[in-house]
């Protein structure tokens, strides 16, 4: 076996010679992608060097009854282990072929002392089934034979870093069989940098993940930065999104000393967008290219010089097997919930513990299972104490940072980059984590565990023979609840709101419009209504217009132009603000229209808060204006919430209507003339008051009579005495929050039961 391989000698089954960056790396380059040339001190050398100098066994000795959960007796076997291996000098024969190959790379590319990046790349590292992320070290801006030498000892001394020893006893790799490489490549002094994923490491979408930052990839992958971030659709090859964020640090090469260093980012560039409409293109060309070769996604680095793209790294993402389970977390119940901080949802998952700050790494002791890791920036050497944490939070970094490739590997919610979690949050208090949505709430949240999921299998299992004439249906407020929506076994949707979909974009939807950007509105509505309407595909789904109050708007990029309304309830929402903005209702009708064409004949289309018949008509228009035929394409329909609406409903159904959905909300309130928030009122709030419960019972007859379907999808909709009474009447459906699907369906088997015997009693009596 040879002690030096070039990277155009190796391929990606060299991992045994090379390690998984040094196989990688090579077949990148034959591959035809642009890498920094130079080669690899094999595996081969590692052993020859410890076996040759005799320090083999002193380091299985060290080894030998090490208790890796014991940190402080981790760290001192770990550094004596270090210091052995860099104070021992390299046998002659070694360093020569050493010299040789860097005097050829110096000739290959015609600099003299060229600098390089010289990088450990283990045996046991990048493989398909684990990740040893930042567990070895890299040395950068490397000149000359002297210092090259020196770098590449402290660089098999890193294979025993803490955290690596721990990682492998964690995961049952014997110290003694996983080798180390070394790569020396020509170093890119990289104006920009980062990390590319070919798919969304985190739900495993074909969408491409990209996260840069100015200078030298470093700051990207320690989470020394937090980067900007770009989602890109690659089916539709488009940019869906690009944060850009405060990147408030650069690690470049000192111009006079030549060494690496982290200095602050020019005033003017750190909340400048880093990645330029060509750099992006150019990044998801070879993303592309380098997953097809691979036929697998792939976890790339990247740095760009003189605007140049350079591939210099890339391995198996190793996350993405335990994406289903991940997708079955459990939710936070509803109750109220204080955000405390928010930043990059970076690892999935819900979990509570107690905040243990950690500013340096003497601390680490302090973590006990359970706790939450409130930090700064994770480093390598923290792993063992990830291992025992419920959940991680950081100041800085971005979703593909250390702290976020390695909570993903070990299952751990991650929210990364809140800019001020060290500071804001308190020692020792309870704080709930959401590693999807990236926020942090104050105090322990109770969630829907397991055990409960598996009640309300059980419960939709024991009650799925209960055969129901009236359809049971759920309410549905984020499409991401929308797997846990459909476990309930509900007959479909009642209720799609769409307020969640367009607030969560943090602008206002009007600015979309204003600023030419209605496609990206499009996008965002498609994107999620897509996720309902496809997991509950071919059962039908009732997707509500917009419904945002005023004051909901005033918190949104672009919203202080809202106008101050005394009750914003009773003020500009529903469809009277989307007659007065059109275009608003034009995107979502077009969104639809999209989704129509996809396939998806699963939609029906709600209006919100009618009480004239011509809002029907002038609503039905815009849909005909963007190709979408009312009645004909698409179910189309209204919510019945005022008593306007109730009192002249033969008016609407003349205009043309397929359903109607009750909201009893608001019918209550606008009924009984009351604020059902307002203390000093809310004890007359009732949705069995005499005049509501009129009013629905009218509507249902009209309905019945012109075969327009009647259903619910307010609060009463869970309440069994309204449910009996509206069964009943012969409302075709119910449409109940998800914890209540079961339980409705039951009393509605029971109501109809009910019914039927009524009705053969008195077909007995008759007899």
């Amino acid at each position: 076996m040879n002690y030096v391989e070039f990277f155009r000698d190796l391929g990606k089954d060299d991992i045994p010679v090379a390690g998984g960056k040094g196989a990688n790396l090579g077949e990148l380059t034959n591959a035809g992608i642009p890498v920094p040339p130079g080669f690899v001190i094999t595996s081969e050398t590692y052993r020859k060097f410890i076996t040759k100098t005799g320090i083999a066994d002193k380091i299985n000795s060290m080894l030998e009854d090490l208790d890796i959960n014991n940190t402080v007796e981790l760290q001192q076997v770990a550094e004596e282990i270090k210091d052995l291996i860099i104070n021992t000098e390299i046998p002659d024969e070694l360093q020569r072929v050493i010299i040789e190959a860097y005097n050829a790379l110096c000739i290959d590319v015609d600099i003299e002392d060229v600098i390089v990046a010289i990088r450990s790349s283990a045996t046991a590292e990048d493989l398909p089934d684990a990740s040893f992320a930042g567990q070895q070290e890299t040395y950068l801006n490397i000149t000359g034979i002297e210092d090259v030498l020196i770098n590449v000892r402290k660089c098999w001394a890193s294979l025993f870093e803490a955290r690596a020893i721990f990682y492998r006893a964690e995961n049952d790799f014997d110290h003694s069989e996983v080798l180390i490489a070394v790569v020396v490549q020509q170093m890119v002094d990289s104006e920009k940098a980062g990390v590319m994923f070919t798919v969304d490491p985190s739900t495993g979408a074909e969408e491409m993940l990209i996260e840069g930052a100015w200078g030298l990839g470093e700051g990207v992958v320690s989470g020394t930065v937090t980067p900007d971030t770009c989602r890109y659709d690659k089916a539709n090859d488009e940019e869906i999104s690009y944060i850009i964020n405060s990147k408030k640090t650069m690690f470049r090469k000192d111009p006079e000393t030549g060494k690496t260093e982290q200095v602050p980012v020019p005033e003017d560039m750190i909340d400048k967008r880093v990645l330029s409409k060509s750099d992006i293109a150019n990044l998801t060309k070879l993303g592309r290219l380098i997953q097809k070769h691979y036929n697998a996604p792939m976890d790339t680095e990247w740095g760009i010089e003189n605007g140049n793209v350079y591939m210099l790294q890339a391995r198996p993402i190793t996350t993405l097997d335990d994406i289903k389970e991940v997708e079955d977390e459990p939710s936070l119940n509803e109750e109220e919930r204080v955000i405390i901080t928010r930043g990059l949802g970076a690892s999935p998952g819900i979990v509570s513990g107690t905040v243990k700050i950690i500013k340096d790494l003497d601390e680490l002791d302090k973590i006990q299972d359970g706790d939450i890791l409130v930090t700064t920036m994770t480093t390598p050497d923290m792993v063992p104490a990830m291992k025992r944490a419920n959940g991680i939070i950081t100041n800085e970094g971005g979703v593909t940072c250390h702290a976020a490739i390695i909570s993903r590997e070990l299952g751990i919610p991650c929210v990364s980059g809140t800019g001020e979690a060290t500071e804001v949050l308190e020692e020792n208090t309870k704080v709930t984590i959401d590693g999807k949505k990236g926020l942090v709430y104050e105090g322990e949240i109770e969630t829907a565990n397991q055990d409960a999921q598996d009640e309300t299998t059980i419960d939709v299992t024991a009650s799925a023979p209960l055969i129901t004439v009236t359809d049971v249906k759920v309410n549905v407020s984020m499409a991401e609840a929308a797997q846990k929506a459909y476990a309930t076994g509900a007959d479909g949707v009642g209720l799609l709101r769409t307020e969640h979909m367009m607030l969560a974009t943090g602008i206002v939807p009007y600015k979309f419009i204003d600023e030419g950007r209605e496609d990206e509105l499009v996008n965002v509505l498609v994107e999620n209504i897509l996720k309902v309407v496809d997991v509950f595909y071919p059962k039908t789904v009732w997707y509500r217009t917009l419904d945002a109050p005023t004051d909901e708007f005033k918190t949104l990029e672009g919203g202080e132009n809202e106008p101050d309304e005394a009750n914003p309830m009773l003020g500009w929402r529903g469809i009277r603000r989307e007659l007065d903005q059109p275009d608003i209702l034009k995107a979502e009708f077009k969104a639809i229209k999209k989704l129509l064409d996809e396939g998806y004949t699963n939609i029906g289309v709600m209006l919100p808060l009618l009480h004239k018949p011509e809002e029907l008509r002038r609503a039905k228009e815009i849909a005909r204006s963007v190709g979408l035929e009312p009645h004909k394409d698409i179910d189309f329909g209204m919510m019945v919430e005022t008593p306007a609406s109730a009192i002249i409903i033969e008016d609407f159904i003349a205009e043309g209507l397929d359903f109607v959905s009750f909201g009893t909300n608001d019918l209550t309130q606008y009924t009984l003339a009351l604020d059902r928030n307002n203390e000093l009122v809310a004890k007359h709030y009732t949705e069995a008051h005499p005049a509501v419960l009129k009013l629905l019972m009218s509507v249902i007859e009209k309905c019945k009579a012109a075969g327009v379907t009647t259903s619910i999808c307010g609060q009463a909709g869970s309440k069994p005495e309204i449910v009996e009474k509206l069964v009943e009447a012969g409302i075709d459906s119910i449409s109940a929050n998800t914890d209540a699907v079961p339980t409705i369906r039951k009393l509605v088997a029971k109501v109809e039961k009910k019914i039927m015997l009524e009705a053969a009693k008195k077909a007995l009596k008759g007899n």
